[in-house]
């Protein structure tokens, strides 16, 4: 989970200096929500392909993973965001309690720390007192000096949501042909696992070329190692269910 905040946090950081994506501070939710969705779902819907377990079961599976699975993610989402903002919170309180019962012990550490920054004779001593005359500017201080703690502006009831809905909008498009499989001009049904791998190909296309930009890699690489990973998934999937199959269905 932290792996992944890192990486949530790396695709923020720059959307939220990029001009046409400013101050969408959920878009790292979005992509990898997106990844994760069109993945499992796809999984899914391979792994029924395999047991040849017909389009109804297939819709059923796909639809309840997307639902539980979501949700979830989103549910683990709020409690990560949360339990940041919380340990945040935590450390800021201690350092009001010591500020009001170890001043002199704070004041020296902030004269530390701006003297390790070059601050020297009268000029440190005024910033030091500058600081220290404040308690709201003081706390804010050690704790992005001291324990190099900054509150996050994301909200955990946000991010949820963004991840889930990310989650149920990009891992429905396995699931696209078969929920049109009754709509006789499409001429679907002959070929409905072909085009579920068509379509999820291009959606992890579009989300993994999103991610890379994000991250400021290369995008081809990042197109290829989403899809890669996305087909891997399918085809492990795939051959399980038509080995469990062969093992349980006579």
């Amino acid at each position: 989970m932290q792996k992944r905040a890192e990486k949530i946090a790396e695709v923020n950081n720059h959307f939220g200096k990029d001009w046409f994506f400013r101050g969408k501070e959920y878009v790292g939710e979005f992509v990898y929500g997106g990844i994760d969705g069109a993945i499992t779902t796809f999984a899914i819907v391979a792994g029924a392909e395999g047991a040849n377990l017909g389009i109804t079961v297939v819709v059923i599976l796909g639809l309840t993973n997307l639902i539980a699975d979501g949700f979830s993610m989103s549910v683990g989402n709020f409690f990560s965001v949360k339990s940041e903002r919380d340990n945040f919170e935590k450390h800021k309180q201690i350092e009001y309690w010591e500020i009001d019962n170890l001043r002199d012990q704070e004041i020296d550490e902030i004269r530390e720390i701006y003297k390790d920054k070059g601050f020297s004779g009268k000029l440190l001593e005024d910033v030091v007192k500058v600081i220290t005359s404040d308690k709201k500017v003081w706390v804010d201080t050690m704790m992005k000096e001291e324990l190099e703690m900054v509150k996050g502006s994301k909200t955990p009831y946000k991010t949820a949501a963004v991840t889930f809905f990310s989650f149920i909008i990009v891992g429905s498009v396995p699931l696209l042909s078969y929920f049109f499989t009754g709509v006789d001009f499409l001429k679907l049904e002959s070929s409905l696992f072909l085009n579920s791998c068509i379509l999820t190909a291009i959606a992890l296309s579009i989300v993994g070329g999103f991610k890379s930009y994000a991250t400021q890699k290369n995008i081809l690489k990042g197109i290829l190692e989403t899809v890669f990973l996305g087909g891997s998934a399918a085809i492990i999937a795939f051959y399980a269910g038509t080995l469990l199959e062969s093992l349980f269905v006579s």
